[in-house]
């Protein structure tokens, strides 16, 4: 199959599977402006299956380096408002959203990083309602990837240019299962698989989850008790199904904010407003990480924390089994959309309110009294590897092994 099948498979299977979008319902797309080309292939997409419109969002990062490298402070200090009605308005006239998401590894490396953290906060401030809808999954919402020179040469760096791109493309045509006969019946069996696990998870109703490994991970994590697991698709208020992440391989739930006891370690590094952070451990004393620790990009680790008082705990564990299409690649992408899906994760911040009974309808203050963590951030790292061992414990004091060495125990 050449590659413009393959491209066109893709740009059908983010909007039929990945948004799943609905007649006459509007459909906005971030993309950076290196993927404009596949970003008008999906918004042609959209309108062949019904949209009622497509607006694209235009990002430029090495535009934004510029700016923070050059632009004065007080720049930093405000989102504009017409930024702020982009997102809000289409997010309360009930649009979905499609982002691209194809960052360069390390282009921020030389900016300020405290710059970087206040411009961020300013965003998630000034856009909490369009985030809100999204985590309690008011509106559809979708990620996908697509190879940029910049991520796909930090990929493989030892490629030229153009070799790099194509290689990308090739994984992620695989990952993305675009390169099977038909790519939405693979996914639709897909999610048939991760709600197995997902009904193994919740059948137990676990109150902890215990993780060890190597690395020196050696975690205990309390969940609500009205806790639910997540996995493959999500469903809108309105009712109908989407897929958040493409591509997929996880099961998630929330922590017990006060409830995560020990030490973590990383397993792969993450990048973070444009930097890496490497080798990094966080430890955390009744919810709270009281310390932590990074052999590289350790500011940008501590401005991650102190982003606000929510973003010193955690908001999802997510359970991926080592033995997985991403990690079988054998690539580390640098790029979270990939690299979460290759490993058990967590995320630091805000806690997803459909992981809680009846989460989404719940206000704040009940979300917060519910023991779900409530914060501006939400930032997934990795922490699997092939030697973790995950062990549930029930209400009833019976611990019931789920991962060994790296993949589920049952």
């Amino acid at each position: 199959m050449n590659k413009d099948e393959l491209l066109k498979r893709y740009a059908r299977l983010a909007v039929k599977t990945g948004i799943n979008i609905q007649k006459g319902q509007k459909l906005v797309i971030s993309s950076p402006i290196e993927c404009a080309s596949f970003a008008r292939m999906i918004a042609e997409t959209a309108f062949d299956e019904g949209a009622g419109d497509v607006i694209i969002s235009w990002g430029d990062e090495l535009f934004s380096k510029i700016r923070f490298m050059k632009a004065p402070d007080e720049a930093f200090l405000e989102m504009p408002e017409w930024q702020k009605l982009f997102f809000n308005s289409y997010a309360k006239e009930g649009a979905a959203f499609l982002s691209i998401s194809a960052s360069d590894p390390g282009l921020m490396r030389e900016v300020n990083p405290e710059r970087i953290a206040k411009s961020q906060k300013v965003r998630q401030l000034a856009l909490k309602e369009y985030y809100e809808r999204l985590m309690s999954n008011k509106n559809a919402w979708s990620i996908i990837s697509i190879p940029t020179a910049g991520w796909a040469t930090k990929v493989f760096p030892g490629l030229s240019e153009d070799e790099a791109v194509e290689k990308l493309w090739e994984a992620i045509f695989k990952i993305v299962r675009v390169d099977q006969e038909d790519p939405v019946s693979a996914w639709n069996e897909h999610k048939e698989n991760l709600k197995k696990n997902m009904n193994f998870l919740n059948s137990h109703n676990f109150r902890y989850l215990h993780f060890k490994n190597s690395l020196g991970t050696d975690l205990r994590i309390e969940l609500p008790e009205n806790h639910l697991w997540v996995g493959g698709a999500e469903e809108t208020a309105a009712g109908y199904d989407f897929i958040a992440n493409m591509p997929t391989e996880e099961v998630f739930t929330m922590p017990l904010k006060t409830g995560v006891n020990g030490k973590v370690v990383s397993s792969l590094p993450l990048n973070y407003g444009g930097n890496l952070i490497e080798n990094f451990s966080l430890t955390f004393k009744n919810g709270r990480i009281v310390d932590f620790s990074a052999e590289k990009g350790y500011d940008t680790l501590k401005h991650l924390i102190e982003t606000d008082e929510g973003s010193h705990y955690l908001g999802e564990v997510a359970l991926v089994p080592y033995d997985s299409p991403i990690s079988n690649s054998g690539i580390i992408f640098f790029n979270t959309l990939y690299d979460e899906n290759a490993s058990c994760h967590l995320a630091i911040g805000r806690a997803y309110s459909l992981c809680l009974k009846n989460g989404e309808n719940m206000s704040s203050e009940e979300l917060e009294k519910a023991g779900a963590n409530q914060s501006l951030a939400h930032v997934d790292f990795m922490i699997g590897t092939s030697d973790l061992d995950v062990t549930g414990t029930t209400y009833d004091s019976l611990e019931i092994p789920v991962f060994k060495n790296g993949n589920w125990a049952v």
